[in-house]
């Protein structure tokens, strides 16, 4: 369905509301279920459906400015709940009176994108960035839970992070200086991926005077020119699909190209093209170690494939970071890491497929920046930031880290 389509539709729909006519009339999907916690009209409508929707966000903007307000990172949206802030560990009701589920969508589907409405519309679920002016920006994700509308939106920073906050270990500031291959990272969902990348093109961005293309779906954080160039592309709107974004940036002359995510072989294909030919590439995985990440990467091609993948990634990965976030003793969260430089022995083991080989090559390393795992758990709770239990139960080499706490 074209934009033009979509904002057509709305309209109408606008008008027979506002005129008084029958709005209850959709395209019902098979299978869908009415909404237990809602009255009158107001029923649960499901993937291929069309809603009322209305260009009224007040209430949105109520409940955000509220989360806001209570310096809480994040808005939950469910059907028969009350609209609840999560602040610090904790959720808070912030109304209430539960919701019901055509509620969620009438209140949420009209900050998104036309993109956005089309991916509810067809698919039942959607995810897109906004900002409301005087509030802030914020990511969305509307979803559907037991056949009824949901949503969580996620408070995004108004500034992007210097790497020096974060409270990563110094050798992470090396990445921002490399200026040519590929860079991983990963980490679980919610590790801090997400901020890293934009702390890392904010680095490159100060210090030097190069070209600088994100491609993300969506847009998080909002990046200003300084010493760079930034041109921040957004899946959905500025592009359709992550290959067709990477395969177009290639021609625009950029020195680093920021990959949201590697979802399929095609962009993995494009960002190890774009590595080996020069650029910086940087771009994420959900992975939880350096060899895992490397493993992923190969085993998501053909098996006849991979040997020539496990070639072209020797040749073009740079570095491999691995975060994980532990809850601080005096509060709130910190990093720990993994981070791999990689030099000519990771290359061979990485090229021979004996990526078992490569915790060792992190310690044989650590002259060019590398760390281990247990390395900066370690250095954390001699710091007096993570408890020593907690660590010992984040830890791959438990044997390790005690013997690294003990020195």
């Amino acid at each position: 369905m074209a934009e033009s389509d979509i904002d057509r539709l709305i309209d109408e729909l606008n008008a027979r509301h506002s005129s008084g006519g029958d709005t209850s009339a959709r395209l019902v999907s098979p299978g869908a279920e009415p909404d237990p916690g809602a009255t009158g009209d107001d029923e649960a409508v499901g993937p291929g459906e069309m809603v009322n929707v209305t260009t009224d966000t007040s209430r949105l903007e109520a409940w955000l400015r509220d989360v806001v307000r209570r310096q809480g990172s994040d808005l939950l949206l469910v059907a028969q709940a009350p609209p609840s802030a999560r602040v610090g560990k904790r959720l808070t009701p912030i109304a209430e009176v539960p919701l019901g589920g055509v509620e969620i969508e009438r209140a949420v589907l009209p900050a998104l994108p036309p993109h956005a409405r089309e991916q509810y519309a067809r698919h039942g679920i959607a995810d897109a960035s906004f900002g409301l002016e005087g509030v802030g920006r914020f990511r969305v994700n509307l979803h559907r839970e037991r056949g009824r509308p949901a949503a969580t939106i996620r408070a995004l920073p108004r500034l992007v992070p210097r790497l020096s906050t974060l409270a990563l270990p110094a050798s992470v500031e090396h990445l921002a200086q490399l200026t040519r291959g590929l860079v991983l990272v990963g980490g679980a969902t919610g590790s801090g991926k997400s901020t890293t990348l934009a702390a890392l093109v904010d680095e490159i961005n100060r210090r030097e005077a190069r070209h600088i293309i994100t491609i993300e779906d969506p847009i998080e954080y909002e990046h200003q020119h300084r010493r760079s160039i930034v041109e921040q592309v957004e899946i959905g709107v500025d592009a359709p699909d992550y290959p067709t974004a990477l395969r177009a940036a290639l021609r625009q002359m950029p020195d680093v190209l920021i990959v949201g995510e590697m979802r399929d072989p095609e962009s993995m294909r494009l960002a190890l093209t774009a590595a080996e030919t020069g650029h910086l590439v940087i771009s994420t995985l959900h992975t939880t170690d350096v060899t895992s990440t490397v493993s992923r990467m190969a085993d998501s091609f053909p098996v006849e494939r991979q040997a020539t993948i496990r070639q072209e990634i020797s040749l073009a990965l740079s570095a491999v970071l691995i975060q994980s976030l532990l809850p601080r003793l005096s509060g709130g969260l910190v990093p720990a890491v993994e981070l791999l430089m990689v030099q000519y022995g990771a290359r061979q083991h990485i090229r021979k497929n004996q990526l078992h080989h490569l915790h060792q090559e992190i310690t044989l390393t650590r002259r060019y920046g590398s760390l281990t795992f247990e390395e900066s758990l370690a250095a954390l709770v001699r710091a007096g930031h993570v408890d020593a239990e907690v660590a010992r139960e984040r830890a791959a080499h438990p044997d390790e880290l005690v013997r690294l706490i003990a020195e």
